[in-house]
């Protein structure tokens, strides 16, 4: 049975994406720890990080900091956090999200109510940040 993220990869369930190739997506979480808290998932369903291919994971860690510099010169936190997890969705996928505080990491404080405007804002300014820092893969 295909994972709650490969049905989003494949269309089945819409997403708010903001950054797409060959081998793995970037889009919003829907119940986020601070505007701008994104995932990035390989397209390949795995479901612990250590079983990714070492290929995979350096382009999954490549995104990830493409989008936590995107994230840095957007919402200028004082630093940007990532996490892997994948205890909730068993499909490898990392955190990145700006952060002031430590407990800006604590997934007890996720907005379970987020506004679909704010998710969308959120999106647009990601995407036109990643876009300003040259990358191509950026979605629409």
């Amino acid at each position: 049975m295909a994972t709650v993220f490969s049905r989003i990869i494949n269309g089945e369930l819409p997403a708010r994406f903001v950054w797409q190739d060959e081998r793995c997506v970037a889009f919003l979480s829907v119940a986020p720890l601070k505007p701008g808290h994104t995932l990035v998932v390989p397209r390949a369903e795995v479901d612990h990080w250590l079983d990714l291919p070492s290929p995979e994971m350096q382009h999954l860690t490549h995104v990830s900091h493409s989008v936590g510099r995107a994230i840095q010169d957007e919402w200028q936190p004082v630093k940007v956090g990532t996490t892997i997890l994948g205890l909730e969705v068993p499909h490898v996928h990392v955190h990145v999200v700006p952060i002031w505080e430590p407990h800006d990491l604590d997934f007890g404080n996720a907005d379970h109510a987020a506004r679909a405007e704010d998710l969308d804002d959120a999106a647009r300014r990601l995407r036109a940040a990643l876009r300003r820092h040259g990358h191509s893969e950026t979605a629409d």
